[in-house]
């Protein structure tokens, strides 16, 4: 998963050929991806490090690519990481501007939000917080030094949740495979609040130290 997280460096071509989203979903989330990284390559520059609020950005079309469905699939998602890199070239040589439009209107759960309101089962906002954070720390473990403050903040909330969601998951009498059944819904709810770090924001809010 982690090496294509390199590949906003690889965006910077243009070219003539006038790009479309795919109607596969996989190859649809995978484009606009790439789109989301090649935007955050011509606002910062090449050589420069991303936020990590942009790369949040990129990886909202894998976590909701997963979430399809009502119930995380994380093959789904690993998919969608897997072409993002296939695919750079391909879109970014076309006029890939125009599609900004057409992937908010696709994924509206990208938008930019000022704040979101986690959900109100206590499962639910536990489940997804705890994963969601664990998706985007594993996905940004090797560059966290560009962002170790949010990451530790990140790291910080999964050990707290590791130990309240196995007394909440107990207390509702759930054996292994209804645990992760809960847990994949949760994940898939959660990923459609908003942009994953202004949702993790909140999650450390609620959860963090």
């Amino acid at each position: 998963m982690r090496a294509w997280m390199m590949l906003p460096l690889l965006l910077a071509g243009c070219g003539q050929k006038q790009a479309a989203l795919p109607d596969d979903p996989i190859q649809r989330a995978a484009t606009c991806g790439v789109i989301a990284a090649a935007q955050a390559r011509q606002a910062r520059g090449v050589d420069a490090k991303l936020t990590i609020e942009q790369q949040g950005h990129i990886l909202h079309y894998a976590l909701l690519a997963g979430g399809e469905g009502g119930s995380f699939d994380r093959t789904r998602s690993a998919a969608v990481v897997n072409a993002m890199p296939q695919l750079g070239d391909k879109v970014t040589s076309g006029k890939w501007e125009p599609l900004i439009g057409q992937c908010a209107s696709a994924y509206p759960a990208t938008r930019p939000v000022d704040s979101v309101t986690l959900p109100s089962d206590p499962l639910t906002a536990e489940a997804g917080c705890h994963d969601l954070a664990d998706f985007v720390t594993t996905a940004l473990r090797t560059q966290e030094n560009n962002f170790i403050d949010k990451m530790r903040a990140y790291d910080e909330v999964q050990r707290k949740l590791d130990q309240k969601m196995g007394a909440t998951l107990k207390a509702r009498g759930l054996n292994q495979a209804k645990a992760n059944e809960a847990r994949a819904k949760a994940f898939a709810s959660i990923v459609t609040l908003g942009p994953p770090t202004t949702v993790l924001d909140q999650c450390v809010k609620k959860f963090g130290s």
